[in-house]
């Protein structure tokens, strides 16, 4: 029978419309010729079939019974080389694939289950995965809006600040052109006025002395007349005395411009002092987010963070998807990176850090370390170099049940204040701000660093008898639960 339906397909085949198989398309294994796509294949028959060859699947009641998958080139991958069977079975302990033999054999006892069973399991955690991705993607959109918000603030306040500026300058010169031809008038007129009086008494001297002149020409005529009487008649006629008399007296006071030249000279000190103005002072002051204060507002800065296995030293253990790192008592048979700690127990973040971002961490035991340092810090011996706060490259907050003690480049700060088993860190890298809080019903500031980072910092931890773990950002009040499961 199976012979029969075989070749009646095949005689139809040129009755069928073709579907060519293209590239990185599933062939037909029954199709001559040219082969067509395959749109199923038969784990049973371990053959892939076009749309007209897989009829019989459909049609003979045997063939109903076995098991359709969509089309695959790797159908040999799917059967058991131990046992020639179908793998459909999903072993836990060995995360492997079996066949229903193997259960019986090399994987008995241990912890088996469907392999559509598990799918369904990973399928539901895949969408929880699903879920927070859209909620990170959210968040960050979210912080992409504030900074667009802050971009545009600060585009305004610089415009306004340039139209401001561009509005008081142009009043400034226009006032400085008008009080300047003010003074140039004023300079003009109390000229004009001092020298009139001058003038006139120029004018009077002229006559003056033309009318003298005039005395002296008569004068000489009359010295050279032979006539002694017509010489003495004129003589008398002549007023000798009157003319002689300096009728004009000549004072002319100096111009003064000394409250001009003051007015002037007062001007010019003011308009010196305003171009020193340094530039630091002079500049304007750009519109940015105001600091965090409250536990809300510092968690609109949250970052995810997650610990960074190729870092962690062979007496630590990381767990719950590396958020959470424990102290080992054997050694750990981790491979060798360069970028592993070998001599401390400590490890790095995954993730670094820049702009502004706040993480919590909680902890129990007897001593931690909870720090921020550079990519570049070294991670092989046990010199100052190699341990979080006994170097420029990183600082950090010693942590234990008496007493907190910032570290960094060898030096310590102690603060003498209640333990507190959540700690939260700010980080803002651009301001060169790093705090640390102790997080109860509300932020207590335990230490703060001004200075300038100069590269992208990643979170640290030395650990001592303790668990540790990052928290994920929730809504309830701090002390709810111990640890958060992802």
């Amino acid at each position: 029978m199976l012979a029969e339906v075989v070749e009646n397909l095949k005689n139809s085949e040129t009755q069928t419309a073709r579907w060519d198989a293209g590239p990185g398309d599933v062939e037909c294994d029954l199709c001559s010729g040219g082969k067509r796509k395959a749109v199923k294949s038969c784990l049973m028959c371990l053959v892939s079939f076009c749309e007209t060859h897989l009829k019989p699947h459909y049609e003979v009641p045997s063939w109903k019974k076995h098991k359709l998958i969509e089309a695959s080139g790797n159908l040999q991958e799917k059967i058991c080389s131990e046992h020639d069977k179908l793998v459909e079975i999903y072993c836990r302990t060995d995360q492997s694939f079996i066949c229903y033999l193997c259960t019986m054999h090399e994987h008995r006892g241990h912890d088996t289950v469907a392999a559509a069973a598990e799918r369904s399991e990973k399928q539901t955690q895949l969408k929880e995965e699903q879920m927070k991705f859209q909620q990170r993607i959210q968040e960050k959109q979210k912080k992409v809006q504030e900074l667009k918000q802050a971009v545009n603030i600060i585009k305004l306040s610089a415009r306004t600040a340039v139209d401001d500026s561009e509005k008081i300058f142009t009043e400034t010169i226009s006032s400085i052109e008008k009080k300047y031809s003010e003074m140039m008038d004023m300079i003009r007129d109390q000229e004009k006025a001092e020298l009139s009086r001058p003038e006139r008494l120029l004018e009077q001297l002229d006559q003056e002395i033309s009318d003298l002149q005039g005395k002296v020409n008569e004068l000489e005529q009359l010295s050279h007349t032979h006539d002694h009487i017509h010489f003495l008649q004129s003589f008398q006629s002549l007023g000798l005395s009157s003319v002689c008399e300096d009728s004009t007296s000549v004072t002319v006071n100096r111009l003064s411009l000394d409250g001009v030249r003051k007015s002037v000279s007062d001007l010019k000190k003011r308009f010196k002092e305003f171009i020193k103005i340094p530039q630091h002072d002079a500049a304007v002051k750009m519109i940015l987010p105001s600091d965090p204060k409250s536990r809300e507002d510092f968690l609109n800065y949250f970052c995810d963070l997650t610990l960074d296995p190729n870092t962690v030293n062979y007496y630590l253990i990381l767990s719950e998807r590396n958020k959470v790192v424990t102290v080992s008592e054997t050694k750990q048979p981790y491979s060798d990176h360069p970028e592993r700690f070998d001599s401390y127990e400590q490890v790095l973040s995954k993730e670094s850090v820049c702009g502004r971002c706040y993480w919590e961490v909680e902890w129990n035991g007897v001593e931690m370390d909870i720090s921020v340092s550079y990519k570049d810090m070294s991670r092989k011996g046990r010199g100052d170099e190699c341990v979080f706060g006994c170097n420029n490259q990183s600082w950090s907050l010693e942590c234990s049940s008496s007493s907190f003690c910032f570290w960094h480049n060898n030096n310590y700060i102690n603060h003498k204040v209640p333990s507190s088993s959540r700690i939260g860190v700010y980080v803002d890298h651009s301001a060169g701000i790093l705090s640390f809080y102790s997080v109860s019903d509300r932020m207590k500031l335990l230490h703060r660093v001004h200075t300038t980072f100069t590269q992208p910092l990643y979170a640290g931890f030395w650990i001592g008898d303790l668990f540790l773990a990052f928290l994920a950002k929730c809504t309830s009040p701090p002390g709810c639960s111990k640890q958060i499961k992802y």
